[in-house]
């Protein structure tokens, strides 16, 4: 994208294999709808796409995705809380990127406190780390910042 003379590159000018980015932002500013866009724009160019969403059904996901023109059918929709699932789909589909929205409403059961909490984030995080640099599978989470 240029601004003026000058060139932004966003993420270094891709996506790289095996990383794991993290979108964070204020609840209601639209990073589930634009993570959406990019699985869409993504899925149109080939790439395998999984968007595990543990805030909505599958389908209020795609509902969102018909909206704003995503073509939904060609994104694998789950709607799951557990990352050992999430875990589990992605090593069997082996998809290019995987969208978990959002990074506080999923969790392990090993951890028997709720979704939300350090403990939880920050175990949930770790496993989709390994996953990506296992995997190759670039996988971004979404992240709300509620708090100052």
């Amino acid at each position: 994208m240029r601004i003026g003379n000058s060139e932004v590159r966003v993420l270094g000018g891709g996506l790289v294999p095996g990383s794991l980015l993290l979108l964070g932002g204020e609840p209601g500013i639209g990073k589930s709808t634009l993570l959406l866009q990019l699985a869409g724009a993504m899925a149109d160019r080939g790439s395998a796409v999984i968007v595990a969403s543990a805030e909505e059904s599958v389908h209020q996901v795609a509902m969102r995705a018909e909206r704003t023109g995503v073509a939904a059918t060609s994104i694998d929709l789950v709607s799951d809380d557990d990352v050992d699932a999430i875990v589990a789909l992605t090593q069997e589909q082996k998809p290019d990127i995987l969208i978990v929205d959002s990074i506080q409403t999923v969790g392990v059961t090993e951890i028997p406190s709720a979704p939300g909490g350090v403990a939880q984030v920050r175990e949930s995080a770790a496993r989709l780390i390994r996953l990506a640099k296992t995997t190759g599978t670039v996988v971004v989470l979404v992240g709300h910042v509620t708090k100052e």
